[in-house]
């Protein structure tokens, strides 16, 4: 992408333009990675076994962390690659691409070693018992020790990518692995084809990412000429000059997912305490109250570039305007899948298993749960901005509410209250302590 062709897009095009053009391939891309998660849980579930469904369930809090160190050097460097941008400077963003690319290959280099030596432990912690810690163990097999790597590699070359302004290639890349994902999970999963249950989602999921991931770095590789992106190792010489800021950023957003592993483990170690067909539900739920989330982290990944971009160039005013087009949007969808989720709870978990008791849980936890998604369809860009401000406090606060610090201490006080069902309301107070949190920030930051 030419340097006229960036200021078009973030300086030129009229707001409701230059946000449809970046929102569009991040929402769509994002629908994607949902219907693949959710291919996973509904081909697992079609085998009818509580055990192998509870067993995704369970893993998926560690392979989460993968996204949370994805962002802490995507969200981070994309960041700070779109205020370099916005300072027309393209050879500090370039540095700060290759700053990115090779803390990210070591951190999750870092996470899978660590990973192979404690598995069995750490699958413990997420709720794992004597009957579904083999199956939980196939999945992180491929999933984590096979594809962590990979599957940190393409989401963070997808947020640099579309730092840049080319949102389309980064829906793209992430849309491929998605879609070959959705293909591969029948034949690995079911028995009248591989039958490896879910050691086969698992499977399917690697697979997805190292295609997803050689897209990109063929991409880079094909376009060196047109993207100011870099990934040469000889760059990180600029170490100490971006390391930190990029951190800075990123951290709130690592964190935030670091402290959601943290608190869905938890969530799920208590529900573990419950029969078996609840693991499960909670799993089904799980994957289904992610679509108006996932819209959501669409939406800021999508005006992530341009609020950073036009924040830097000191245009305000214009900042302001793609930050509120974008919170509308969200919020819009949010309230959409809530009214539609309320209504037809039982029918949508059916899509997912067959046991009866497995969908009279999951249809009880969807209705309590989905009731956070307006409150989140805030708070989420609100981070978001804040991150592309490079307001790390503010932040920072807003993350560590979010996810982590009240969580816990909620799940003991509800689970006491209304055993089982109370811990389906911890999501939604939550996230609306985290969005009078965020308001209350933004108000001050405006004055």
């Amino acid at each position: 992408m030419t340097a006229e062709e960036r200021i078009e897009i973030f300086e030129n095009l009229p707001v409701p333009q230059a946000v449809r053009r970046q929102i569009i391939p991040a929402v769509i891309s994002q629908m994607i990675a949902l219907v693949y998660q959710l291919a996973d849980t509904y081909f697992v579930g079609l085998l009818n076994d509580p055990v192998q469904t509870a067993a995704v369930t369970v893993a998926y809090p560690a392979f989460l962390m993968l996204t949370a160190l994805s962002n802490l050097f995507g969200v981070g460097g994309a960041s700070a690659l779109s205020r370099s941008l916005g300072k027309h400077d393209p050879d500090r963003a370039g540095q700060i691409s290759a700053v990115s690319f090779w803390f990210g290959v070591l951190t999750a280099s870092v996470y899978v070693c660590l990973f192979a030596a404690l598995s069995a432990p750490i699958l413990r912690l997420t709720g794992a018992t004597d009957a579904t810690l083999p199956a939980a163990l196939g999945y992180t097999r491929w999933v984590i020790l096979i594809g962590g790597v990979p599957t940190v590699l393409s989401v963070l070359l997808a947020n640099l990518v579309r730092a840049e302004g080319r949102a389309s290639k980064a829906s793209f890349g992430l849309s491929l692995g998605g879609i070959l994902n959705i293909v591969l999970d029948p034949l690995l999963i079911l028995p009248n084809f591989a039958g490896m249950g879910a050691a086969g989602a698992g499977l399917a999921t690697a697979a997805s990412n190292f295609v997803s991931m050689g897209y990109f770095l063929l991409l880079l590789l094909r376009d060196r000429s047109g993207t100011v992106l870099r990934l040469e190792p000889k760059l990180l010489r600029y170490v100490k000059e971006h390391l930190k800021p990029i951190l800075t950023i990123g951290f709130p957003s690592a964190l935030q997912l670091g402290l959601t592993v943290v608190a869905v483990s938890a969530q799920a170690k208590f529900v573990s305490h419950y029969p078996t067909e609840a693991v499960a539900a909670l799993g089904i739920t799980k994957k289904i109250d992610q679509l108006p989330l996932y819209f959501s982290i669409g939406v800021s990944s999508g005006i992530l570039p341009l609020l950073a971009y036009t924040h830097s160039a000191g245009n305000e005013a214009r900042r302001r305007d793609v930050f509120r087009l974008g919170v509308g949007i969200s919020v819009g969808f949010s309230v959409l899948c809530l009214l539609v989720f309320e209504a037809l709870a039982p029918q949508l978990a059916s899509l997912f298993i067959k046991d009866e008791a497995t969908i009279q849980y999951a249809a009880s936890f969807l209705r309590r749960m989905v009731t956070a998604m307006p409150l989140m369809s805030v708070c989420y860009p609100m981070i978001i901005q804040f991150q592309a401000m490079g307001r790390a406090k503010e932040s920072l606060i807003c993350s560590v509410l979010r996810k982590g610090v009240l969580d816990i201490p909620l799940l003991f006080l509800m689970d006491a209250l209304i055993p089982l069902y109370g811990l389906m309301w911890v999501q939604p107070m939550v996230d609306g302590i985290s969005m009078a949190a965020a308001l209350a920030l933004y108000r001050r930051l405006k004055k």
